[in-house]
């Protein structure tokens, strides 16, 4: 008798367990799925909102995203190696995160300048010529009206990029630009036009090419 009841007791302990067991597997599925879910359907929103936005308004989007990338790294590496490490940063980094914000955005991102530091940000004759009326808006004191225009069956928009305080530590005038940042530039852009500028100049344009 003893053994018939441990046996039962044993058994209804073994079934409390497994029942136990097996809610709590429920519940952290039923949390990674939630999770899931979540991550889906943020996706789908951000996805939603971009295809609400008009082609202008998606590009300025992907700009501003790429260009705040881009600015936090900048002044993480001036913060830990000074100015001379934000040239370096620029030279090895810039490029890979400018593509990486492309690849998440399906668009091509590209800088580009009329006095260009890399040679591979030189501007074509389409993107000087908006980078000359946008000097001309600055100048005549109004806004820089961004440009969007079909080419090829995809969406090209331009958007201007203006110089603050922190810029012309790289690109201000010769003598505004420490000697270790200086040789660094020279050293890695021996053909670099980017010096001499100041505050709130056209320093060069976003491009954002995007599916039509």
């Amino acid at each position: 008798m003893k053994s018939k009841t441990l046996l039962i007791a044993l058994s209804l302990t073994a079934f409390a367990f497994m029942s136990k067991s097996c809610m709590n597997e429920e519940k952290k599925s039923e949390k990674t799925e939630k999770q899931t879910t979540a991550v889906e359907e943020g996706k789908q929103e951000k996805a939603a909102k971009e295809i609400e936005m008009t082609p202008l308004e998606k590009g300025k989007s992907i700009a501003q995203a790429t260009q705040a990338a881009l600015g936090k790294n900048l002044v993480q590496a001036i913060s830990e190696r000074g100015t001379a490490g934000a040239i370096e940063f620029c030279n090895i980094e810039a490029i890979p995160i400018t593509d990486s914000l492309a690849k998440i955005h399906r668009a091509r991102v590209k800088r580009v300048s009329d006095k260009n530091r890399n040679p591979d940000n030189a501007a074509n004759e389409a993107e000087l010529a908006y980078i000359e009326n946008a000097k001309n808006q600055l100048a005549a004191d109004q806004n820089i009206k961004p440009q969007l225009k079909e080419e090829d069956g995809k969406w090209v928009a331009y958007y201007p990029i203006l110089t603050n305080a922190m810029c012309l530590q790289c690109h201000g005038n010769a003598d505004q630009v420490n000697k270790e940042a200086l040789a660094k530039i020279q050293a890695h852009y021996p053909k670099d036009k980017a010096l001499g500028y100041s505050e709130n100049e056209v320093r060069g344009i976003w491009v954002i090419e995007m599916a039509n």
